[in-house]
């Protein structure tokens, strides 16, 4: 009898610790990082790390899921209220400029999941959203040096025997 009162107990507690919710949460100390030289790859790679504060106390370790341009990925933890976000994206769909990062919960995941499923607008309010800036990539020049090299060497053998040929006649 003992035995089962504990496990429900234990249970009951499990359910209340995992099944809290961050209120009025607000990001502190938010970096982030992405790709600036594509030269020599095909995906651009943004990263963003943040500190999560709660105004109730009690929530720590918040399960996260982050969405961008439409896109759902978890959000790993890092310590006790840091967090990171990373994804990709293929070199000529990254645009430059910002990108909002918004932060769901189980619960906000569960309706924007719900929404995308129904293709409605995602009206679902995030708990916060965290801005990542891309100052865009550089994917080299316009003309590579072969090329100009190559043209540069064909115009002055033109012009050599162009005047080689003046000099002659």
């Amino acid at each position: 009898m003992f035995l089962k009162i504990f496990f429900v107990l234990c249970a009951i507690s499990l359910n209340v610790i995992l099944g809290q919710t961050c209120t009025n949460a607000q990001v502190k100390g938010a970096t982030s990082y992405s790709t600036s030289d594509a030269t020599i790859v095909s995906q651009i790679a943004f990263v963003t790390e943040f500190s999560l504060e709660c105004s109730n106390v009690a929530t720590e370790r918040v399960s996260l899921f982050a969405e961008v341009d439409g896109r759902i990925t978890p959000v790993a933890i890092i310590g006790d209220t840091k967090y990171q976000v990373s994804w990709n994206e293929e070199v000529k769909k990254a645009r430059s400029g910002d990108y909002n990062v918004k932060l769901y919960d189980e619960e906000g995941y569960a309706a924007v999941r719900k929404t995308q499923r129904s293709g409605e607008d995602n009206n679902v309010k995030p708990l916060a959203t965290v801005v990542v800036r891309h100052s865009g990539s550089y994917t080299g020049p316009w003309f590579n040096s072969e090329i100009l090299a190559a043209a540069l060497i064909a115009f002055v053998a033109y012009f050599a025997f162009s005047t080689r040929s003046k000099i002659l006649s």
